[in-house]
């Protein structure tokens, strides 16, 4: 059976669909509700590499508070992490894990895939 982990807001539509397709692919799910238990630094710097992203391709660059803390000007890899644990809602979702592996399950269609592989 896959194990799998998911940052999942459950007041989010793209995050629940992809929690049911996990769910109903069988894979034994750890759930992580991120804006309850928010990921600490090493944890967002594990998962960046992961996903081969930098900060910023995590962010929600639309959410006001990321406009609001002016985020759009730094550059700082650091200062980009760090506001991501102390505003998770920054964080982008769903971050979907497997065996040293993760994508945000944007759009849903990817996630079939990324468990078969």
């Amino acid at each position: 059976m896959i194990q799998v982990t998911i940052w999942h807001n459950p007041r989010c539509s793209k995050s629940c669909a992809a929690l049911s397709i996990l769910e109903e692919s069988g894979c034994e799910t750890e759930v992580v509700k991120y804006l309850e238990t928010t990921p600490s630094k090493d944890e967002i710097t594990t998962a960046l590499t992961m996903l081969g992203m930098n900060p910023r391709e995590l962010m929600r660059t639309k959410e006001d508070l990321y406009i609001e803390l002016n985020l759009k000007d730094t550059d700082d890899y650091d200062a980009l992490v760090d506001a991501m644990v102390t505003n998770p809602k920054l964080i982008e979702r769903p971050v979907i894990f497997k065996e040293g592996q993760a994508i945000i399950g944007r759009p849903t269609s990817i996630i079939a895939k990324f468990l078969a592989s």
